[in-house]
């Protein structure tokens, strides 16, 4: 199974990032795709999550209204659109393959990831 993900890079405050995810391999077709964020010396934290087949979408109370996930199945890929970035939105951006079709919060929830992308918002 492979994940790349990539879009990341250094933006001004109220700037916007697409984030992307390149999925391969995984061997059950209903996965919900899920991505999570650490920023230094914190924990891995969930962002959001969409179902199997898109219908689905799941959001942190934190990034709600400003953060939009979606995906291709066709392209096996996964985006994550970031609008209104906050300094605090300063981190390395994972997606990851879910155990189930409907999503959920926590990262055990989980069974592959990617390798990350960084996303640096400046004041």
């Amino acid at each position: 199974v492979q994940l790349q993900a990539s879009g990341g890079g250094l933006v001004q405050a109220g700037g916007s990032l697409r984030l992307s995810c390149a999925v391969s391999g995984v061997p059950w077709d209903d996965y919900a795709i899920g991505w999570f964020r650490q920023a230094p010396g914190k924990e891995r934290e969930f962002v959001a999550s969409i179902s199997w087949n898109g219908g689905s979408t799941v959001y942190a109370d934190n990034i709600q209204g400003r953060f939009t996930i979606s995906r291709d199945r066709a392209k096996s890929t996964v985006y994550l659109q970031m609008n209104s970035l906050k300094p605090e939105d300063t981190a390395v951006y994972y997606c990851a393959v879910s155990r189930r079709s409907y999503s959920g919060r926590g990262l055990t929830d989980y069974a592959y990831w990617g390798q990350g992308t960084l996303v640096t918002v400046s004041s």
